[in-house]
């Protein structure tokens, strides 16, 4: 088959698809609909095809960039139209996540899968308001329950939204919380020393947290919720 003949289908299907398509859905979907029995697409074919459309969507004449995203790829526009967009979606495009939700899903994203009573001695605090309202985002999920502690307690993985949202393909893609410390401590030998010494208080949810937020390609934040 022709990686030329294949290019516009994968694009419709990528432009048109509610959820990130991977590979595997891409070529399930271009052989059943192009009908071919012998001359199959196989994967190397369709991975040729896709970085071919993904760097002609690279070029600057497009607003929008092609990018594997929450599992698969997806048609995203760029972090530079931003404010453009923002316009368009108004106040619910700029709302943000509470420090308190944002401890807990950095916690849930890194320590996954875990309980909340493990999430709670970690922060020291009650997180159930904190947890609900990262449900109800759908930024983490109820994965199962851990059937070797008391009670069967639920345990909590981040969603796919939450890899939407950060711009990544799965959470080994976050940043090593080994790396995340050495650019702190790196940042430090810049410092004066009484911010040194300030910095060095930080905990480490709050360290990862701060690398957590940049990763953040521009898009759409969570409103604002107390814990």
């Amino acid at each position: 088959m022709e990686i030329s003949q294949i290019i516009p289908h994968i694009e419709a299907l990528i432009f048109a698809s509610d959820k990130a398509l991977s590979n595997e859905e891409i070529i399930e979907l271009i052989n059943n609909a192009l009908g071919f029995i012998e001359d199959r697409a196989d994967l190397e074919q369709i991975e040729t095809a896709i970085q071919g459309i993904k760097e002609k969507y690279d070029s600057e004449f497009y607003a929008f960039e092609l990018k594997q995203s929450g599992g698969g790829w997806q048609f995203l526009t760029k972090p530079m139209y931003h404010k453009t967009i923002a316009l368009l979606n108004g106040d619910k495009f700029l709302k943000k996540l509470s420090s308190a939700a944002l401890e807990t899903l950095a916690i849930i994203a890194y320590k996954q899968p875990i309980t909340k009573s493990e999430i709670e001695s970690i922060r020291g605090v009650n997180c159930d308001y904190a947890v609900q309202k990262l449900l109800e985002k759908d930024l983490i999920i109820i994965s199962g329950r851990n059937e070797d502690a008391v009670g069967k307690p639920l345990i909590y993985a981040t969603s796919k939204s939450f890899m939407d949202y950060f711009g990544i393909n799965s959470a080994s893609d976050l940043p090593k919380i080994n790396e995340v410390l050495m650019e702190e401590l790196v940042k430090a030998t810049v410092v004066n020393p009484a911010e040194s010494e300030t910095e060095s208080e930080s905990d480490l949810t709050e360290i990862i947290i701060e690398e957590t937020t940049e990763t953040n390609v521009e898009g759409v934040e969570a409103p604002n919720e107390g814990e």
